[in-house]
């Protein structure tokens, strides 16, 4: 269901997955948990509609799954200058304006986990926090540096450009297929297909060349390890074996600093666990959602010792393995089909 909401003035559009829910925003049924789910760069809500369908579908009495547009794509307003605090003042305006509280699962993917994990970090409320794929290192340094600073470059043309130019050069779909590829880690054509479907559709989906270039410079000079110190509530680590951007070791060594982290590594699958392993993703954190409350008794601390996450990737139908059916999810008999339950 799709929605919009006023944060500091500015539009916020988000869409709702699950059980229905009344004009007021309250579940007519009220379900037993809400997971509020913030996207990564340059995408979308669509980027999350799989690991939504697969949370919703997985959970044995039914859960409201959020996730909003960030501000400046898709269809939300852009924020007047995209940089971190910025997005944590939107992101506590949000869970405020929907009337969320503590009980709300928060989870991000790539840029989204720094979002959360920083709104976390000054005071945002919840009883989970989950990173899938989370930006665990510093991109400007190590050996992804190169690669960031010409990304730095072409951003920085794209917005200097004549304006058809500068848009011309940062929608350009050979450019557009060719990060899609990058990431993209299965062999099987339909899953291939279906991501850079995915990726043409919506990964050109900003307000303007401002808020792209900002909102990427804001990605890649913060890391959710700049946080951890200052996250004491329990956190769900989905990361993924073939990662291109943060390696499995980085995301170890982020683990070890959080005071109470699980480590989850689906095999396999790289930076678009949210595309290609969705399942896996959603088992985990249905498994961590059946945890006690923090602080509840029978509550024990998790270890940071890594899992493993089983990770089948057989596409479902044509039209986008993984994929709900609608903005509601559904599609059980593609879960079960898609799935596997972290071991």
């Amino acid at each position: 269901m799709h929605r919009a909401v006023q944060v500091d003035g500015r539009t916020t559009h988000y869409w709702e997955y699950g059980p229905a829910v009344g004009a007021e925003g309250r579940a007519r049924n009220a379900p037993p948990a809400t997971v509020l789910a913030v996207h990564g760069f340059r995408g979308d809500h669509h980027g999350l509609e799989s690991v939504a369908a697969h949370l919703v579908a997985g959970h044995p009495s039914g859960v409201r799954v959020i996730v909003p547009d960030l501000p400046g794509f898709g269809t939300s307003d852009p924020l007047p200058t995209a940089d971190l605090d910025a997005y944590v003042a939107w992101l506590d305006g949000f869970h405020s304006a929907l009337g969320l509280d503590g009980d709300t699962v928060v989870l991000g993917h790539s840029f989204g986990s720094i979002v959360v994990a920083a709104s976390v970090a000054a005071g945002l409320d919840t009883r989970l926090l989950v990173l899938v794929n989370p930006i665990a290192a510093p991109a400007l340094q190590g050996p992804r540096a190169i690669g960031t600073a010409v990304a730095i470059a072409y951003y920085r043309l794209g917005a200097r450009l004549p304006r058809a130019l500068g848009l011309g050069l940062l929608r350009n779909r050979g450019i557009v297929r060719a990060m899609s590829i990058a990431m993209l880690k299965s062999a099987d054509p339909t899953v291939r297909r279906w991501v850079h479907d995915q990726h043409d559709r919506y990964f050109s989906a900003f307000a303007n060349r401002t808020s792209v270039l900002e909102a990427f410079r804001t990605s890649v000079t913060s890391d959710v390890s700049q946080f951890a110190d200052r996250i004491a509530v329990p956190v769900l680590m989905v990361a993924a074996e073939r990662d291109d951007i943060t390696a499995v070791p980085e995301q170890r060594a982020l683990a070890s600093r959080l005071r109470d982290a699980e480590l989850v590594v689906v095999p396999e699958v790289g930076h678009l666990v949210h595309y290609e392993t969705p399942a896996a993703a959603a088992a985990a954190v249905l498994r961590r959602m059946a945890d006690p409350a923090p602080g509840a008794p029978g509550r024990r601390k998790r270890a940071s010792t890594p899992r493993r996450a089983s990770a089948t990737r057989r596409p479902t139908a044509p039209e986008g393995p993984n994929a709900p059916e609608g903005p509601n999810g559904g599609a059980a008999d593609r879960t079960r089909r898609t799935g596997g339950d972290p071991s």
